[in-house]
Protein backbone atom coordinates (compact mmCIF):
# COMPACT_ATOMS: atom_id res chain seq x y z
CA UNK A 1 0.00 0.00 0.00
CA UNK A 2 0.95 3.37 -0.76
CA UNK A 3 2.80 5.69 2.65
CA UNK A 4 2.15 9.15 2.89
CA UNK A 5 4.96 11.54 2.04
CA UNK A 6 5.44 15.54 2.32
CA UNK A 7 7.77 16.36 -0.51
CA UNK A 8 10.45 18.13 0.83
CA UNK A 9 9.60 17.40 4.76
CA UNK A 10 9.02 13.55 5.06
CA UNK A 11 10.22 10.75 2.45
CA UNK A 12 7.27 7.61 2.65
CA UNK A 13 10.09 5.84 3.78
CA UNK A 14 10.41 8.02 6.93
CA UNK A 15 6.68 7.88 7.39
CA UNK A 16 6.62 3.68 7.55
CA UNK A 17 9.78 4.13 10.05
CA UNK A 18 7.65 6.41 12.24
CA UNK A 19 4.86 3.65 12.11
CA UNK A 20 7.56 1.00 12.81
CA UNK A 21 8.32 2.73 15.95
CA UNK A 22 4.69 3.24 17.16
CA UNK A 23 4.67 -0.52 16.50
CA UNK A 24 8.29 -0.63 19.01
CA UNK A 25 6.27 0.71 21.79
CA UNK A 26 3.13 -1.04 21.63
CA UNK A 27 2.73 -3.54 24.33
CA UNK A 28 1.90 -7.74 23.90
CA UNK A 29 -1.78 -7.03 24.98
CA UNK A 30 -1.99 -4.49 21.98
CA UNK A 31 -2.14 -1.32 24.20
CA UNK A 32 -0.33 1.20 22.87
CA UNK A 33 0.78 3.61 25.69
CA UNK A 34 2.25 7.07 25.56
CA UNK A 35 6.04 5.66 25.60
CA UNK A 36 6.95 2.06 27.32
CA UNK A 37 6.08 1.16 30.47
CA UNK A 38 3.98 4.47 30.92
CA UNK A 39 0.41 5.02 31.15
CA UNK A 40 -2.31 3.60 28.53
CA UNK A 41 -5.50 6.20 27.83
CA UNK A 42 -8.43 4.98 25.76
CA UNK A 43 -8.45 8.37 23.19
CA UNK A 44 -4.43 8.39 22.68
CA UNK A 45 -4.47 4.65 22.51
CA UNK A 46 -6.65 4.75 19.23
CA UNK A 47 -5.14 7.80 17.44
CA UNK A 48 -1.95 5.58 17.94
CA UNK A 49 -3.84 2.53 15.94
CA UNK A 50 -4.72 5.16 13.56
CA UNK A 51 -1.37 6.30 12.64
CA UNK A 52 -0.73 2.21 12.34
CA UNK A 53 -3.43 1.85 9.65
CA UNK A 54 -1.90 4.57 7.71
CA UNK A 55 0.91 3.02 7.52
CA UNK A 56 0.14 -0.86 7.12
CA UNK A 57 0.75 -2.14 9.92
CA UNK A 58 -2.82 -3.57 9.87
CA UNK A 59 -2.50 -6.29 12.07
CA UNK A 60 -0.87 -4.35 14.46
CA UNK A 61 -3.85 -1.80 14.90
CA UNK A 62 -6.39 -4.77 14.59
CA UNK A 63 -4.52 -6.35 17.68
CA UNK A 64 -5.33 -2.50 18.99
CA UNK A 65 -8.51 -1.95 18.71
CA UNK A 66 -8.76 -5.65 19.87
CA UNK A 67 -7.56 -4.50 23.56
CA UNK A 68 -10.02 -1.83 22.97
CA UNK A 69 -13.14 -4.46 23.00
CA UNK A 70 -11.36 -6.60 25.18
CA UNK A 71 -11.10 -4.19 28.27
CA UNK A 72 -14.41 -2.47 27.48
CA UNK A 73 -16.50 -2.49 30.55
CA UNK A 74 -20.12 -2.97 31.26
CA UNK A 75 -21.57 -0.29 30.63
CA UNK A 76 -19.56 0.87 27.52
CA UNK A 77 -16.53 2.86 29.26
CA UNK A 78 -12.97 2.18 29.97
CA UNK A 79 -10.85 3.47 32.96
CA UNK A 80 -9.14 7.24 32.09
CA UNK A 81 -5.89 5.67 32.90
CA UNK A 82 -4.28 1.96 33.25
CA UNK A 83 -0.96 1.19 33.77
CA UNK A 84 0.23 -2.55 32.12
CA UNK A 85 -3.08 -3.76 32.22
CA UNK A 86 -3.28 -2.50 35.90
CA UNK A 87 -6.28 0.39 36.44
CA UNK A 88 -4.56 3.65 38.23
CA UNK A 89 -7.69 5.79 36.97
CA UNK A 90 -11.19 3.89 37.16
CA UNK A 91 -13.74 7.23 36.33
CA UNK A 92 -14.73 8.14 32.56
CA UNK A 93 -13.76 11.00 30.47
CA UNK A 94 -16.76 10.93 27.51
CA UNK A 95 -14.65 12.13 25.17
CA UNK A 96 -12.21 9.46 25.96
CA UNK A 97 -14.73 7.13 25.14
CA UNK A 98 -16.46 8.35 22.28
CA UNK A 99 -13.44 8.18 20.36
CA UNK A 100 -13.45 4.52 19.47
CA UNK A 101 -15.83 5.82 16.86
CA UNK A 102 -13.34 7.69 14.86
CA UNK A 103 -10.56 4.46 14.92
CA UNK A 104 -13.14 2.07 14.10
CA UNK A 105 -14.42 3.93 10.96
CA UNK A 106 -10.97 5.18 9.83
CA UNK A 107 -9.43 1.49 10.07
CA UNK A 108 -12.47 0.57 7.63
CA UNK A 109 -11.88 3.15 5.50
CA UNK A 110 -8.46 2.02 4.91
CA UNK A 111 -8.78 -1.68 4.63
CA UNK A 112 -12.93 -2.25 3.79
CA UNK A 113 -12.66 -4.90 6.01
CA UNK A 114 -16.21 -5.88 7.12
CA UNK A 115 -15.83 -8.16 9.05
CA UNK A 116 -13.44 -6.00 11.47
CA UNK A 117 -16.44 -3.38 11.65
CA UNK A 118 -19.08 -6.11 12.42
CA UNK A 119 -16.78 -6.88 15.04
CA UNK A 120 -16.10 -3.38 16.55
CA UNK A 121 -20.20 -2.44 15.81
CA UNK A 122 -21.19 -3.31 19.06
CA UNK A 123 -18.46 -1.89 21.08
CA UNK A 124 -18.83 1.36 19.50
CA UNK A 125 -22.64 1.51 19.88
CA UNK A 126 -22.12 0.99 23.27
CA UNK A 127 -19.75 3.16 24.10
CA UNK A 128 -21.88 6.12 22.44
CA UNK A 129 -24.86 5.16 24.28
CA UNK A 130 -22.64 6.10 27.38
CA UNK A 131 -21.31 8.92 26.28
CA UNK A 132 -25.15 10.56 25.39
CA UNK A 133 -25.52 10.26 28.72
CA UNK A 134 -23.24 12.49 29.61
CA UNK A 135 -24.99 15.51 26.73
CA UNK A 136 -26.56 18.11 28.79
CA UNK A 137 -30.06 20.00 28.15
CA UNK A 138 -27.80 22.67 26.39
CA UNK A 139 -26.52 20.02 24.16
CA UNK A 140 -23.19 20.25 25.39
CA UNK A 141 -21.56 16.98 27.16
CA UNK A 142 -20.22 16.92 30.81
CA UNK A 143 -16.93 16.27 30.59
CA UNK A 144 -16.52 12.67 32.92
CA UNK A 145 -17.75 11.24 35.45
CA UNK A 146 -16.67 9.24 38.49
CA UNK A 147 -16.85 4.98 39.27
CA UNK A 148 -20.30 5.50 41.31
CA UNK A 149 -22.08 7.19 38.14
CA UNK A 150 -22.28 10.67 39.67
CA UNK A 151 -21.27 12.76 36.37
CA UNK A 152 -19.10 15.96 36.40
CA UNK A 153 -21.07 18.89 34.78
CA UNK A 154 -18.70 21.04 33.57
CA UNK A 155 -18.32 21.05 29.26
CA UNK A 156 -14.94 21.50 27.52
CA UNK A 157 -14.62 22.90 24.35
CA UNK A 158 -11.94 20.28 22.73
CA UNK A 159 -13.94 17.42 24.21
CA UNK A 160 -17.23 18.92 23.05
CA UNK A 161 -15.26 19.06 19.64
CA UNK A 162 -13.69 15.22 19.35
CA UNK A 163 -17.37 14.13 20.75
CA UNK A 164 -18.60 16.14 17.54
CA UNK A 165 -16.13 14.09 15.23
CA UNK A 166 -17.18 10.90 17.21
CA UNK A 167 -21.16 11.31 16.67
CA UNK A 168 -19.75 11.69 12.67
CA UNK A 169 -17.98 8.80 12.70
CA UNK A 170 -20.69 6.88 14.88
CA UNK A 171 -23.31 7.78 12.47
CA UNK A 172 -21.73 6.84 9.15
CA UNK A 173 -20.59 3.49 10.80
CA UNK A 174 -24.42 2.93 11.57
CA UNK A 175 -25.60 3.42 8.13
CA UNK A 176 -22.80 1.42 7.02
CA UNK A 177 -24.03 -1.05 9.36
CA UNK A 178 -27.64 -0.80 7.97
CA UNK A 179 -28.49 0.16 11.65
CA UNK A 180 -29.20 3.79 11.45
CA UNK A 181 -29.11 5.48 14.82
CA UNK A 182 -32.03 8.89 15.34
CA UNK A 183 -30.07 9.36 18.81
CA UNK A 184 -26.57 9.84 17.53
CA UNK A 185 -28.28 11.99 14.48
CA UNK A 186 -29.94 13.90 17.53
CA UNK A 187 -27.13 14.12 19.58
CA UNK A 188 -24.86 15.59 16.81
CA UNK A 189 -27.24 18.09 15.89
CA UNK A 190 -27.90 19.58 19.34
CA UNK A 191 -23.65 19.83 19.60
CA UNK A 192 -23.49 21.88 16.50
CA UNK A 193 -26.40 23.88 17.70
CA UNK A 194 -24.03 24.46 20.93
CA UNK A 195 -21.05 25.20 18.66
CA UNK A 196 -22.94 27.57 16.09
CA UNK A 197 -25.12 29.50 18.35
CA UNK A 198 -23.93 29.57 21.90
CA UNK A 199 -20.00 28.51 22.13
CA UNK A 200 -19.09 31.43 24.41
CA UNK A 201 -21.69 30.28 27.19
CA UNK A 202 -21.86 26.18 26.44
CA UNK A 203 -18.76 25.44 27.00
CA UNK A 204 -15.90 26.59 29.92
CA UNK A 205 -14.12 29.54 29.02
CA UNK A 206 -10.92 28.63 26.60
CA UNK A 207 -8.28 27.49 28.93
CA UNK A 208 -4.35 28.68 28.32
CA UNK A 209 -3.86 25.64 26.09
CA UNK A 210 -3.66 25.38 22.58
CA UNK A 211 -5.67 22.65 22.04
CA UNK A 212 -9.03 24.65 23.00
CA UNK A 213 -8.14 27.07 20.13
CA UNK A 214 -7.94 24.62 17.05
CA UNK A 215 -10.05 21.42 18.20
CA UNK A 216 -13.44 22.97 17.38
CA UNK A 217 -11.93 22.98 14.11
CA UNK A 218 -10.12 19.68 13.99
CA UNK A 219 -13.28 17.88 15.24
CA UNK A 220 -15.72 19.78 12.13
CA UNK A 221 -17.61 21.75 14.36
CA UNK A 222 -16.60 24.69 12.73
CA UNK A 223 -15.83 25.54 9.04
CA UNK A 224 -15.42 28.52 6.39
CA UNK A 225 -14.98 31.63 7.13
CA UNK A 226 -16.22 31.44 10.94
CA UNK A 227 -13.10 29.23 11.48
CA UNK A 228 -10.75 30.95 9.61
CA UNK A 229 -11.36 34.04 11.90
CA UNK A 230 -10.93 31.91 14.43
CA UNK A 231 -7.39 30.41 13.78
CA UNK A 232 -6.16 33.67 12.76
CA UNK A 233 -7.49 35.36 16.14
CA UNK A 234 -4.93 33.41 18.08
CA UNK A 235 -2.76 32.37 15.82
CA UNK A 236 0.29 34.93 17.05
CA UNK A 237 -0.45 33.75 20.53
CA UNK A 238 0.41 29.89 20.09
CA UNK A 239 2.68 29.63 16.75
CA UNK A 240 6.01 29.73 17.44
CA UNK A 241 7.64 30.07 13.21
CA UNK A 242 10.21 27.84 12.44
CA UNK A 243 9.69 25.23 15.35
CA UNK A 244 6.10 24.80 15.87
CA UNK A 245 2.97 25.73 17.87
CA UNK A 246 3.21 26.01 21.61
CA UNK A 247 0.82 23.38 24.05
CA UNK A 248 0.75 26.63 26.48
CA UNK A 249 0.51 29.71 25.48
CA UNK A 250 2.66 31.34 27.99
CA UNK A 251 5.01 28.95 28.04
CA UNK A 252 8.13 28.68 25.32
CA UNK A 253 7.24 25.37 24.57
CA UNK A 254 6.55 23.62 21.72
CA UNK A 255 5.04 19.96 21.27
CA UNK A 256 4.89 17.64 18.24
CA UNK A 257 1.24 16.49 18.56
CA UNK A 258 -0.43 19.92 19.16
CA UNK A 259 1.33 21.19 15.90
CA UNK A 260 0.47 18.27 13.90
CA UNK A 261 -3.04 18.60 15.28
CA UNK A 262 -3.29 22.27 14.37
CA UNK A 263 -2.28 21.51 10.86
CA UNK A 264 -4.79 19.15 10.36
CA UNK A 265 -6.77 21.73 11.27
CA UNK A 266 -5.50 24.39 8.77
CA UNK A 267 -6.05 21.32 6.43
CA UNK A 268 -9.42 20.94 6.73
CA UNK A 269 -10.14 24.33 5.98
CA UNK A 270 -8.13 24.19 2.26
CA UNK A 271 -4.88 26.17 4.11
CA UNK A 272 -2.62 23.42 2.97
CA UNK A 273 0.67 25.60 2.40
CA UNK A 274 0.62 26.37 6.28
CA UNK A 275 0.05 22.78 7.40
CA UNK A 276 2.56 21.94 5.78
CA UNK A 277 5.09 24.08 6.76
CA UNK A 278 3.69 23.61 10.60
CA UNK A 279 4.91 19.62 10.02
CA UNK A 280 8.25 20.44 8.53
CA UNK A 281 8.27 22.99 11.65
CA UNK A 282 8.30 20.28 13.99
CA UNK A 283 11.49 17.85 12.33
CA UNK A 284 13.86 18.76 15.11
CA UNK A 285 11.53 16.39 17.14
CA UNK A 286 12.53 13.55 15.12
CA UNK A 287 14.72 10.78 16.67
CA UNK A 288 16.48 8.47 14.28
CA UNK A 289 14.66 5.53 14.86
CA UNK A 290 11.09 7.86 13.36
CA UNK A 291 9.67 8.10 16.63
CA UNK A 292 9.23 12.31 18.16
CA UNK A 293 10.13 13.37 21.21
CA UNK A 294 7.18 15.14 22.78
CA UNK A 295 7.96 19.04 23.24
CA UNK A 296 10.59 21.40 23.14
CA UNK A 297 11.88 24.32 25.77
CA UNK A 298 12.94 26.49 23.00
CA UNK A 299 14.08 29.28 25.53
CA UNK A 300 16.87 26.31 26.58
CA UNK A 301 16.72 24.01 23.72
CA UNK A 302 16.15 21.22 25.69
CA UNK A 303 13.36 18.20 25.02
CA UNK A 304 10.40 18.38 27.85
CA UNK A 305 9.05 16.24 29.11
CA UNK A 306 12.08 13.70 27.91
CA UNK A 307 10.13 10.93 26.26
CA UNK A 308 9.32 9.95 22.55
CA UNK A 309 5.65 9.79 23.18
CA UNK A 310 3.78 7.10 21.00
CA UNK A 311 0.86 9.67 20.40
CA UNK A 312 3.19 12.67 18.80
CA UNK A 313 4.55 10.06 16.19
CA UNK A 314 0.55 9.14 15.54
CA UNK A 315 -0.53 12.80 15.17
CA UNK A 316 2.68 13.44 12.35
CA UNK A 317 1.55 9.92 10.85
CA UNK A 318 -1.65 11.15 10.55
CA UNK A 319 -0.77 15.33 9.56
CA UNK A 320 1.23 13.79 6.54
CA UNK A 321 -1.30 10.99 5.36
CA UNK A 322 -4.24 14.13 4.93
CA UNK A 323 -2.16 16.45 3.33
CA UNK A 324 -0.96 14.14 0.82
CA UNK A 325 -3.93 12.88 0.64
CA UNK A 326 -2.72 8.88 0.30
CA UNK A 327 -4.87 6.76 2.16
CA UNK A 328 -8.45 5.85 1.23
CA UNK A 329 -9.20 7.39 4.97
CA UNK A 330 -7.24 10.99 4.35
CA UNK A 331 -10.10 13.37 4.65
CA UNK A 332 -11.72 11.84 8.60
CA UNK A 333 -10.44 14.85 9.76
CA UNK A 334 -11.73 17.10 6.69
CA UNK A 335 -15.17 15.84 6.47
CA UNK A 336 -18.21 15.95 8.55
CA UNK A 337 -21.36 15.74 8.58
CA UNK A 338 -23.24 18.86 7.86
CA UNK A 339 -20.51 20.90 7.77
CA UNK A 340 -21.32 22.57 4.54
CA UNK A 341 -24.34 23.81 5.53
CA UNK A 342 -22.64 25.47 8.70
CA UNK A 343 -19.89 26.92 6.66
CA UNK A 344 -21.17 30.23 7.02
CA UNK A 345 -22.25 29.95 10.51
CA UNK A 346 -21.45 33.67 11.87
Amino acid sequence: MAIPAIAGVLTSQQVLATGAAIVGMQEDSGALPWFPGGQTDPWDHIESAMALSVTGFHAEAEAAYDWSRRHQRADGSWPIRTVRGRIEDPNIDSNFCAYIAVGVWHHYQITGDTRFLNRMWPVVWSAMELVLTFQRPDGAFRWGGDASGAKFNEAQITGNASIFQALDCAIRIAAEMGQPEEDFVAAHAALAAAFDDRMDTAFEPPSEHSMDWYYPVLGGALRGERAQRHIADRWDEFVVPGKGARCVHHRPWVTGAETSELALALDALGDTADAITLVESIQHLRDPDGSYWTGLVFSDGKRWPVEKSCWTSAAVVLAADAISRTSAANGIFRDSVGSAVRSGSA
